[in-house]
């Protein structure tokens, strides 16, 4: 009783301040389920493992298949990313969210792929959306956008063409994407700028010729 007394407001003060802090941080049901199955996973359970697999590979796919343009490719790299976490799986932080550790394994994978090698290249952006009434004219005009379109993203560098794709395509802004990248805001940001100045020069004589 007399030293809860002696203490004075500051010393009452860093008391409430110490158990504040010690207070557990609350998570969601789903970040709590994720983690229990990476914990799991940390001990051998492959059943665990199976079930983040199967919770993250369409996103994995979806990722690594901007980077690579051919679903082939795509699917081997996701395998060889999920063969490689499994493999780290006991060093990773069950605490921590799985999806940034994979995506930064299908990332850089990815990357060093598509500069060493000689990507079969197809697009996402097909000529299918167009209106079944169109005529042949329109219809060559519009595959010769598509086309001219595709050579200019082509043209990005690897990074450079993730950066675009996840940020007008996927819709992720652009604190996602750094995370995604483990890079920084103001770099996704230059990389933004940069792949937009090189696609209004590569597109110009498109737009020369609406005009």
């Amino acid at each position: 009783m007399e030293s809860s007394l002696e203490n004075g407001p500051l010393e009452r003060s860093a008391d409430t301040a110490n158990r504040h802090t010690a207070r557990p941080v609350l998570v969601t049901d789903q970040a709590a389920a994720e983690q229990c199955l990476i914990e799991r996973a940390r001990v051998g359970d492959a059943e665990a493992f199976g079930a983040l697999v199967e919770c993250y590979l369409p996103r994995a796919l979806r990722l690594a298949l901007r980077l690579l343009r051919q679903r082939e490719d795509a699917e081997d790299l996701v395998q060889d990313a999920f063969l490689s976490a499994l493999r780290h799986i006991d060093t990773f932080d069950p605490h921590r969210p799985f999806w940034p550790w994979l995506s930064r394994i299908i990332v850089n994978r990815g990357i060093d792929l598509s500069a060493a090698r000689s990507i079969r290249v197809t697009s996402e952006l097909t000529p299918d959306l167009a209106d079944g009434g169109e005529s042949p004219s329109a219809g060559a005009e519009r595959d010769d956008i598509f086309s001219r379109v595709r050579r200019a993203m082509s043209a990005l560098p690897p990074r450079r063409r993730l950066v675009v794709e996840l940020f007008e395509l996927d819709g992720l802004t652009v604190a996602e994407i750094a995370r995604t990248l483990e890079t920084a805001p103001a770099t996704v940001r230059w990389h933004l700028h940069v792949a937009r100045r090189q696609l209004r020069q590569a597109l110009q004589s498109l737009r020369e010729a609406s005009a």
